[in-house]
């Protein structure tokens, strides 16, 4: 895959209709500070079009962004962060329910999820309701610099059986470091334009 045009096309609020694209969507989920912003800016190639930040918490909308007038990345907002009131969170969790359940051009959902943890209740929450939208999620396995090349299968493995998942799933190793993942994920998403040509 080679990314030539990449913009922030659509910007969805809690009372924003969402758009009818007529290009494949490909969205990524994950909590609040686990690196979503910077899988996306790292995917697209771009050093901070996807809004990264210090203060957990930021993405409180539903983001487009159109990648070479082929697909769309859309960034959900983040969930699990624990200054924010159980009103918001709410907020959040139905928006990001609405799009799973309306959106037509959905094809994946990228979980994000950090590699160093046990996966938590959230994104075991998550997991399963990926799932229960007819989605098989793509586990990205973030910040894979900060752990040791030779502990990678263990905390693979930790997370597989934290998220109770099934034999295939695929989990993807990934740092915003090194772009380590990047092409798994490029393949990914090659395979369904090429199923759309």
């Amino acid at each position: 895959m080679v990314i030539k045009n990449v913009s922030l096309e659509t910007v969805c609020g809690i009372t924003s209709r969402l758009p009818e694209n007529i290009h494949m969507e490909f969205a990524f989920a994950g909590k609040s500070n686990v690196g979503k912003s910077s899988l996306i800016n790292g995917l697209m190639n771009r050093k901070s079009l996807a809004r990264t930040s210090s203060s957990p918490g930021k993405t409180q909308t539903i983001n487009y962004y159109n990648i070479n007038d082929q697909m769309y990345f859309v960034d959900l907002p983040g969930y699990g962060y624990t200054k924010v009131n159980v009103e918001e969170k709410e907020k959040w969790g139905v928006m990001t329910e609405n799009y799973l359940y309306t959106s037509r051009q959905l094809k994946a959902v990228f979980l994000l999820v950090d590699i160093r943890h046990q996966p938590s209740e959230n994104d075991k929450m998550m997991y399963d309701w990926i799932l229960s939208y007819g989605f098989k999620p793509v586990i990205i396995a973030t910040k894979s610099d900060k752990i040791k090349p030779s502990q990678l299968s263990k905390h693979l493995k930790m997370i597989s059986d934290g998220l109770s998942g099934k034999e295939n799933t695929v989990i993807i190793p990934w740092s915003a470091q090194t772009k380590q993942g990047r092409e798994e994920i490029y393949r990914i998403l090659d395979t369904y334009l090429e199923k759309e040509g």
